[in-house]
């Protein structure tokens, strides 16, 4: 019995990287005669106990299998309808055999929304996560992946982090890429999304905002059913099997540029192992489907969050700390991102500004927001000709202006 995550494995090495049947079995530590089975099947089927002859069910198999649909596959619909037909056996027997008839009509349908959405009619997006060899050393980028359902071509983008920002600004990469976006989109149910309630949606009101303004309808798969999004699933594997293996970068730039010449070369040209085809040809006819995108502004991510200032002068935003002056602590302020650049705000006027800090943890401190600029801007002025006391009431005298012919006068008449 293979299941269902192992035969896609399968699948995707023998068709799709067209790597033997006997390194497929030595890697996944499977039979030859099993890889070369999977390989042969075009879908999975899920395994299905054949009806012993010495069970009371046996003689209505048949017309188990052929009611079992009719009645929505309902195991106690059918042990009432087999009762009255003079069945004497027990229901726990009606409901082994119709468990994997019900598998079965389940795995067809999920098959059939993957494989057969229309051009133009659907994406699919999620993230992944690599490790990218870099010259500096090893480190993790997140990887936004959006999949057009119809050609299979994929959009893939390395980011710092998965907060909403970057998720939002992928999807316009992604739409410029693509000269347009589909009229559905599918996703898991991450926070940058949805919210966990019960019973009913709670969509992310940013992200809510951001699909009405280009115009597509969000979707989600159903709770713990992430792999009905099978399409770009399987773009996520391609990306760690068949691009960073062999690789290496000198940083960030360069991991984008292999990466797109990697997308136009590679991943658009190849025979896709489900179509058959080259996501570049089937794109051909889906971009004619395609909501354009070109001309309308970016959506931009300008809602104000309020903070209250810390103790130690510093407000914290997605969990790194920025300095404010420390005259704020304890108050009330706003903090506004925008082209990377956090601008933070008190009653209306511009406080503190930053650069945004990639990762997570991190502080950004001016020296000039902490109570040591006092110190620092007094001996500044002290030493500063025609600078200003500092001080609540400061004081102001005349200098008397004396010829220095005085002092040397006084000097010679001195005992």
């Amino acid at each position: 019995m293979v299941r269902q995550e192992r035969w896609e494995e399968i699948r995707r090495l023998g068709v799709e990287e067209r790597v033997p049947i006997a390194e497929i079995a030595r890697r996944l530590a499977l039979d030859r005669k099993t890889v070369r089975r999977c390989l042969r099947n075009p879908a999975w089927r899920p395994y299905q106990r054949p009806a012993r002859g010495d069970t009371l069910l046996a003689p209505y198999a048949e017309s188990v299998r052929t009611r079992a649909p009719e009645v929505g596959y309902s195991a106690q619909i059918l042990f009432q309808e087999l009762r009255q037909r003079g069945y004497r056996g027990s229901y726990e027997t009606v409901k082994l055999f119709v468990r994997p008839l019900r598998a079965a009509q389940l795995s067809a349908e999920r098959t059939l929304v993957r494989f057969e959405t229309p051009p133009g009619q659907q994406s699919q997006i999620d993230w992944g996560t690599a490790r990218i060899p870099f010259r500096r050393g090893a480190e993790v980028r997140h990887i936004f992946v959006l999949t057009l359902g119809y050609s299979r071509r994929s959009f893939y983008l390395p980011c710092l982090n998965e907060t909403l920002p970057q998720f939002l600004d992928a999807h316009e990469r992604a739409f410029e890429y693509f000269g347009g976006h589909t009229r559905e989109h599918l996703y898991d149910r991450p926070r940058t999304v949805c919210q966990p309630s019960e019973g009913r949606i709670c969509w992310n009101a940013t992200f809510k905002a951001f699909a009405e303004y280009w115009g597509f309808e969000p979707r989600l798969c159903q709770p713990y059913r992430a792999q009905t999004k099978g399409k770009v699933e399987s773009g996520v594997k391609y990306f760690k099997g068949n691009f960073l293996p062999g690789r290496a970068f000198a940083d960030d730039v360069d991991l984008g540029e292999q990466l797109l010449q990697w997308m136009v070369e590679i991943a658009d040209v190849r025979v896709h192992g489900t179509t058959h085809e080259r996501p570049i040809e089937r794109f051909a006819e889906e971009c004619r489907h395609l909501l354009p995108t070109a001309g309308q502004p970016s959506f931009r991510l300008e809602a104000r969050q309020s903070r209250i200032v810390a103790d130690d002068w510093l407000v914290s935003y997605e969990t790194n700390r920025y300095s404010v002056p420390f005259a704020l602590i304890g108050q009330a302020v706003e903090v506004l991102r925008r082209d990377g650049r956090l601008q933070i705000f008190h009653r209306g006027s511009l406080v503190a500004e930053h650069p945004e800090l990639p990762g997570k943890y991190h502080l950004r401190i001016l020296p000039d927001h902490g109570p040591g600029a006092i110190a620092r801007t007094a001996r500044r002025l002290r030493s500063t000709p025609g600078g200003e006391p500092l001080g609540r009431h400061p004081v102001s005298a005349e200098v008397e202006i004396r010829d220095l012919a005085i002092y040397e006068a006084l000097a010679e008449v001195a005992p």
